[in-house]
């Protein structure tokens, strides 16, 4: 049995502990929506300051809504739109500090400020994003990069994708 504790202790603490979480909940498990459901429940309640941590996937060349957590979240993000979908075309992770900054922001949530988004990437093709809001301005820097960065590929190594691979 899982059970959920947020570590105390300074920010690189609180992260590491986040990424050994995630391996130890989806250890031995490969379905991906269970995984997924999971790791945005642990990532949204392990992480400060945040209003939304949750999935996007590709489907039929865009990006459609998956498990998440916060509020209701826009469910189609075009390729190249968006902090999401500039991942996506771009295949990097977006740090963005200032979202009203980006050009072409897609606004879900009026509240959020600053978001990160990593592409989840499985043999060569990105199939998805993980993509976390904050309402702090700047919230996200480079420690975060690292350990979200590990956290998806911890998911896409461990999950079995075949449903959504084309």
């Amino acid at each position: 049995m899982f059970t959920f504790e947020k570590t105390a202790g300074d920010k690189q603490t609180q992260l590491e502990s986040m990424v050994k979480q995630l391996k130890y909940l989806i250890e031995g498990e490969k379905d991906w929506l269970a995984n997924l459901a999971n790791a945005a429940a642990l990532l949204y309640h392990s992480l400060d300051e945040v209003n939304w941590a949750g999935f996007y996937l590709m489907k039929q060349g865009e990006l459609v809504l998956g498990p998440f957590n916060g509020k209701p979240a826009c469910i189609r993000i075009p390729v190249g739109k968006g902090v999401c979908g500039a991942a996506v075309k771009e295949e990097k992770t977006m740090l963005v500090k200032d979202v009203h900054a980006f050009p072409g922001h897609i606004a879900c949530d009026a509240a959020t400020r600053s978001e990160i988004v990593i592409p989840l990437k499985v043999d060569g093709q990105i199939i998805g994003v993980l993509d976390i809001d904050s309402p702090v301005e700047a919230r996200f820097d480079e420690s975060d990069r690292t350990a979200l960065e590990q956290c998806a590929e911890l998911l896409c190594q461990g999950c079995n994708w075949s449903g959504l691979l084309s």
